[in-house]
């Protein structure tokens, strides 16, 4: 993998990637310190660490949101399906392995279609034959929904647990919540959607961080990052039963324990929800 330091130039690229433009896979895995990533998606980061020096909590908070409603959903609902949109790249404690850690029989078909995560994903997957990695455009939902490898893994009279974390954001259009509703009216009753989202949370100090991020991201190599108001990412999630405590930061959802510490100013820019389609 490249090194943190290396300049692109110096960088060993695959002949199948594109490094002219910044990937969402990637700068997230910057985001998280991970090592599969170049230098034109940690100018992104470098980019937004200039407004917000700890933007890198958005990372993480969106990560620990996926896996404590990974647990609940589990842990709490008997769910053994799961359709992952905008997976990212590989890091510890993915989807698959927290829920078949509860639910050994649980199928897990993930969604991408960046060609770096298409590559380590099959991979790692490739000993595993209940987690399934598809190639495809999340916002274009017939294209999941129809494919072949998701019909075969997932039985749609079944509950389904659908996640789009950290991923609508990245459409940048006013289709967002038309997007969603497609998803959503596609899954049967009983099945369950977690979403997270930057956020801006229409507070003087707060809105004005959300927005010079979303200046950056937007004019960022990467091209995306909306930052939606609490009604726009309710409007995502039409038609659900919010579980408790409904949206809230992602830092707010569950945590795993009593807050002894301030949080960051960035993590009042990311919120999430779990919601249940009666």
């Amino acid at each position: 993998m490249p090194s943190t330091e290396a300049s692109a130039s110096e960088e060993s690229v695959p002949a199948y990637i594109d490094v002219s433009k910044a990937s969402v896979a990637r700068v997230y895995d910057a985001f998280l310190n991970g090592k599969d990533n170049y230098e034109i998606d940690r100018e992104v980061l470098h980019r937004i660490q200039q407004v917000a020096p700890e933007a890198t909590q958005l990372g993480w908070d969106n990560r620990e949101f996926l896996i404590r409603s990974s647990r609940f959903i589990a842990g709490q609902t008997g769910i053994t399906q799961y359709l992952d949109c905008g997976s990212g790249l590989p890091t510890a404690e993915n989807t698959h392995q927290i829920v078949q850690r509860l639910l050994p029989e649980s199928s897990v078909v993930y969604v991408d279609n960046d060609p770096v995560v298409l590559a380590h994903g099959r991979a790692l997957l490739e000993e595993n034959d209940q987690t399934h990695l598809i190639g495809a455009d999340i916002f274009e939902p017939r294209q999941v929904l129809e494919n072949e490898v998701v019909r075969k893994h997932l039985d749609f009279s079944e509950p389904i647990a659908l996640y789009q974390c950290g991923t609508m954001h990245h459409y940048t259009g006013d289709r967002y919540g038309e997007i969603m509703q497609e998803y959503i009216d596609a899954l049967p009753s009983g099945s369950y959607v977690a979403l997270s989202h930057f956020f801006d949370p229409e507070t003087s100090e707060h809105s004005a961080l959300a927005r010079k991020m979303e200046e950056v991201f937007i004019h960022s190599p990467m091209g995306s990052g909306a930052f939606r108001t609490r009604a726009q990412i309710e409007s995502m999630l039409a038609g659900l039963e919010l579980v408790e405590p409904g949206l809230v930061l992602c830092a707010d959802w569950w945590p795993d324990g009593p807050r002894v510490k301030e949080l960051p100013t960035v993590s009042y820019c990311i919120a999430g929800a779990v919601g249940r389609k009666p």
